[in-house]
């Protein structure tokens, strides 16, 4: 096998050197450009003694009135060597704290003891900060803890929302050049696939003619993304019937009657399918098929002005919390950002957010792109990398959307299409494409096996599968194949081994912070 190219490219070998030569060919934003406000975090309300990690939050001030939100959290390895992940979650409207806490940051809510109050925060091992510096970014205005003041208020976009974050960027690494070197991927999740490489390609081009600070922009990393929104819808079908879920007379007879498009019906024939369809569909759980679908629980946060009949749905959710129904441990987050407190160790400005919300699907935005699979194909044209990931029983952003439109980029298979492994087992399928293109699927399990494991692919995968999702981003921005690794950690220090080859790759943190699923049974002499 061919040897492996250095984990760390030659650019960032020398980081203070470069960081030199940005700081002399780059000046910093003046007075008149947009600002940003930093506040170093070393405590949360909930959260049982000093954080284990570097959070910061802060504001970036743009000059239209927006004010973005975000938390910084460092690499828990080497801050000043690992890669910058740019994150940002789906939406539009979703707000950066659901990323963190429900998908790829160091903390979560511990739903199964609570008993009500402001909820516990538990320290998450299965972080993508294990590996990477991740902003987490409120996007658009109106998500989250961001917002807009004075007459310039306007409603957000795709184009705006990508101009904002380009500017939000110039801006953070404006006051934090000690991570310009770092490896940056722009990075996310569903509708954020429509935000990632459009972004990307800005700064790319910026790059291109000079008018980019010296960003090391290196590629991006998108999960089950919304990349062309006529083939998302389209691919749903397939999906389903391959699942069991539509059976074969009514999926041969839509794809008869509508030719493969299933959006808007041009005849009866087709009209009829759809309408059987939807039958079959009715009361699925469209972002996790196998996941039971439950009832939306009323939120706090809607509430400006609590009532007699409130406090009645406050016990009636809070109790709900404890039942195996996904999105009820949601409520915990509504509960611990409009506390006071945790607003005030957060440094959110007063009176500008009255009631936060994980995802404001009522936020007013226009959808002004369609497609970005041409972006994809121009950044990797240009050498960048990119890696993309679906959660296998998604039904909204489904893995045949993806593979189909990964098709439409016509590159060349380099390495065939296979398991990939962690703890000795399958927990997914990956491929590779020329021009540094990787595709890996994450198989799903069930929320009841979450509960009693601390484990967690739908939608979101790194939700569902977190520890999965770490081993696979781990070994992808280590410039490893997605394969090239059969054991955990866990597994490796049981079988005391001196040393890991590139075969056995694993992360190297404590034993003790692992969840008690991945390290099984001890052997006798260990602590």
């Amino acid at each position: 096998m061919a040897t492996r190219p250095p984990h760390r490219p030659p650019l960032v070998q020398s980081p203070s050197l470069l960081l030199l030569l940005l700081l002399l060919v780059h000046p910093f934003l003046s007075a008149a450009t947009p600002s940003i406000t930093t506040k170093a975090v070393p405590r949360l309300p909930g959260f049982s003694g000093p954080l284990p990690f570097s959070l910061e939050t802060g504001y970036v001030a743009l000059d239209d009135g927006v004010r973005l939100f975000y938390y910084f959290i460092q690499s828990e390895r080497d801050p000043a060597e690992d890669p910058v992940l740019l994150w940002l979650t789906g939406g539009p409207g979703c707000s950066a704290l659901s990323g963190l806490v429900y998908e790829i940051g160091p903390f979560y809510f511990d739903f199964h003891g609570y008993t009500g109050g402001l909820p516990t925060l538990l320290y998450k091992p299965a972080s993508w900060t294990k590996v990477s510096n991740v902003i987490f970014v409120d996007a658009p205005a109106g998500t989250g803890f961001s917002y807009a003041t004075g007459d310039k208020r306007t409603i957000p976009s795709d184009t705006i929302a990508i101009q904002q974050l380009h500017v939000f960027l110039e801006t953070w690494f404006g006051e934090h050049p000690q991570f310009l070197s770092n490896p940056l991927y722009i990075s996310g999740d569903s509708y954020s696939g429509i935000i990632i490489p459009s972004l990307a390609m800005k700064i790319a081009k910026g790059i291109e003619v000079g008018d980019e600070r010296l960003i090391n922009l290196k590629g991006v990393i998108a999960g089950n993304p919304l990349t062309d929104t006529t083939t998302a819808f389209n691919a749903r079908i397939p999906f389903l019937h391959g699942m069991g879920i539509i059976p074969d007379e009514i999926y041969e007879a839509a794809r008869e009657g509508c030719g493969g498009e299933y959006r808007w019906p041009s005849n009866s024939h087709c009209a009829n399918s759809l309408q059987d369809i939807q039958e079959c569909m009715r009361g699925l759980n469209d972002v996790h098929v196998l996941e039971k679908i439950c009832p939306e629980y009323p939120s706090l946060a809607l509430q400006k002005q609590p009532t007699s009949q409130d406090h009645g749905r406050r016990r009636l959710t809070e109790s709900a919390v404890s039942s195996l129904c996904r999105n009820a441990t949601y409520f915990l987050s509504e509960l611990w950002t409009n506390d006071e407190a945790v607003r005030e160790s957060l440094a959110i400005h007063k009176e500008t957010v009255p009631s936060w919300l994980r995802c404001d699907f009522n936020l007013p935005y226009t959808y002004e792109i369609s497609s970005t699979v041409d972006d994809h194909l121009a950044l990797i044209t240009k050498g960048y990398r990119a890696m993309i990931y679906s959660g296998d029983h998604d039904s909204k952003v489904s893995y045949v959307d993806t593979q189909a439109w990964i098709r439409r980029l016509n590159l060349p298979i380099t390495d065939r299409w296979r398991p990939w492994h962690l703890d000795d087992q399958i927990v997914g399928y990956t491929r590779t494409y020329s021009n540094n293109l990787t595709y890996a699927t994450v198989k799903i399990c069930l929320f009841e096996r979450q509960l009693i494991s601390d484990e967690g692919a739908g939608h979101t995968a790194p939700e569902y599968m977190p520890r999965e999702c770490l081993a696979m981003i781990d070994r992808w921005l280590s410039d490893y194949e997605i394969w090239e690794g059969l054991f955990s950690c866990v597994e490796l220090m049981q079988r005391r081994m001196d040393g890991v080859d590139r075969h056995e790759r694993c992360l190297n943190y404590d034993e003790r912070h692992l969840p008690v699923s991945a390290i099984g049974s001890r052997s006798s002499g260990q602590d």
